[in-house]
């Protein structure tokens, strides 16, 4: 039997969901295709804004496990500039 994909579902504050609707920002499958699920303390780049992982809790749906991932509040954009 061959291990299912990691399906991970990320909680953001109400401030960084409106956020997200506003601006033209997809979230993709961050962790599809890694064998090593996201640790508290990771760090997540999405648009422009920087997430920490706050918290984690393994659910079962009826497809399987579901890694939840609480994210912490957006950091503002980086003032580094590249190139």
């Amino acid at each position: 039997m061959t291990p299912s994909p990691l399906r991970t579902l990320m909680v953001f504050s109400a401030e960084d969901q409106a956020w997200i609707r506003r601006t033209p920002v997809t979230v993709p499958d961050f962790w599809h295709g890694h064998a090593v699920p996201p640790a508290k303390g990771d760090l997540v780049r999405l648009g422009g804004r920087q997430f920490h992982v706050r918290g984690r809790v393994w659910e079962h749906d009826g497809e399987g496990p579901v890694l939840k991932l609480y994210m912490g509040d957006a950091h503002a954009p980086s003032d580094t500039t590249f190139g």
